[in-house]
């Protein structure tokens, strides 16, 4: 069976990943299985082309068929932050809570009819050859007034969606893999895995 780096090494994204490529016909490996300590500058202007960089670059390393992701939350009073900067809303050595929360501090005072926001995620897949092929997800929400929930990461506590009446961390992990941004994702590149495989 061949295999699948998954470029990653956040493990609440880790096993999120697992999860939704079980029925994917491919062996899936995370960099520190391979003893791949590879350090891949986030480069690039959109969550597209981050994703394709990293997958590419991954690709080439470890010589192995690579899914690299990006992703992040975008808030429209925010005027779309923070975007590609989500991971490192709060400074580089900030945990989630400490993301979350600087973000409900900016919002303070924000009306619920205003507080719109997604989740939007790109999932690359890449060949070793340096063929790349990019698939996006967006996951509509809300951003609730304090944290509820306890599963998920990131912003999960605090991404309120309307139709479930919860949060993201409130759901589940086998809810939220049909429905967020991420998985949306994973089902839309699931359409190119066969041309990358040559079968």
């Amino acid at each position: 069976m061949i295999q699948l780096l998954v470029a990653t090494h956040n493990r609440g994204k880790q096993r999120e990943f697992q999860a939704l490529l079980a029925d994917w016909p491919v062996q899936i490996v995370f960099p520190q299985e391979i003893g791949l300590d590879l350090a891949v500058a986030e480069e690039g202007a959109s969550f597209a082309e981050i994703a394709a960089h990293k997958a590419v670059a991954y690709a080439h390393a470890a010589r192995l068929l690579t899914l690299a992701d990006d992703s992040g939350l975008e808030v429209d009073a925010l005027n779309g932050a923070p975007g590609i900067y989500t991971a490192r809303y709060a400074g580089p050595d900030a945990n989630d809570r400490d993301r979350y929360q600087k973000l409900l501090r900016a919002l303070e005072g924000v009306p619920w009819a205003a507080r719109t926001a997604r989740f939007r995620a790109a999932v690359a897949l890449a060949r070793p050859d340096g063929q790349v092929r990019i698939a996006e997800g967006v996951c509509e929400g809300i951003i609730a007034l304090e944290a509820q929930g306890e599963t998920g990461f990131g912003y999960d506590p605090v991404f309120y969606l309307p139709d479930w009446g919860r949060t993201m961390a409130q759901l589940g992990d086998s809810i939220k893999n049909q429905i967020s941004h991420r998985a949306r994702a994973v089902q839309a590149a699931r359409a190119w895995l066969d041309d990358l495989l040559d079968i």
